[in-house]
């Protein structure tokens, strides 16, 4: 009896993307703001709960995020209410407020005696280069994510850079504003990161008597 040449088998690759959530990051709600805020209070985590509330008013990139300079944001002795960066992806600047509560806890991190005669806020603990990567940066809100009982997976550093903005177009749908905090050179880009859909533009509408 002879034996039926059959296809050959061959095991199937793992998918790169199995088991994770992939998509644009959800920004993170105020409740999951207020909440990490006060897991680091309680923590006296200076440098993360300003790193985190800096991430979140500013609304800037990781990369040019860690990249800040102390000089970027004190000046005279004081702390900034407003600054400007030029942007590593778009080589254009961008304006970006500090809020008082963001002012508060810089302040508190930047008068630490870890900070004494360092240039950068978030200084690398290997000194090559002198500031966190944007690696390190990634895996601390994945934990700060996970600390509430949230998914990392399902959050990144784009949660941050978006959290703000998507309440600022929730609450007054104006995506002018939206594309100038972002620092996006074009309006198409700005819809797309916020992921605004017909279901967007229609409650904006209904909320408009003519």
């Amino acid at each position: 009896m002879t034996t039926p040449n059959l296809p050959a088998i061959i095991p199937a690759r793992r998918a790169w993307n199995k088991g994770r959530i992939i998509g644009q990051k959800r920004p993170l709600q105020p409740k999951h703001v207020w909440a990490i805020r006060v897991r680091l209070e309680l923590a006296d985590r200076k440098r993360d709960l300003a790193l985190f509330n800096m991430a979140a008013a500013s609304k800037l990139r990781g990369c040019d995020l860690v990249q800040l300079k102390v000089t970027d944001v004190f000046v005279a002795g004081h702390l900034k209410e407003r600054t400007s960066i030029v942007q590593s992806k778009t080589k254009q600047p961008v304006q970006f407020e500090i809020t008082k509560g963001t002012r508060k806890s810089l302040n508190a991190w930047l008068e630490d005696a870890a900070m004494i005669g360092l240039d950068y806020p978030w200084p690398s603990r290997f000194h090559s280069p002198d500031h966190i990567s944007t690696r390190q940066y990634t895996r601390l809100v994945k934990e700060l994510v996970a600390s509430i009982g949230l998914v990392p997976n399902g959050f990144g550093t784009h949660s941050l850079r978006r959290t703000k903005v998507a309440q600022i177009y929730k609450k007054t749908g104006n995506l002018r504003a939206v594309q100038l905090l972002l620092g996006h050179t074009k309006m198409d880009s700005t819809v797309r990161y916020l992921g605004v859909d017909l279901e967007d533009a229609l409650s904006i509408s209904e909320g408009v008597e003519v």
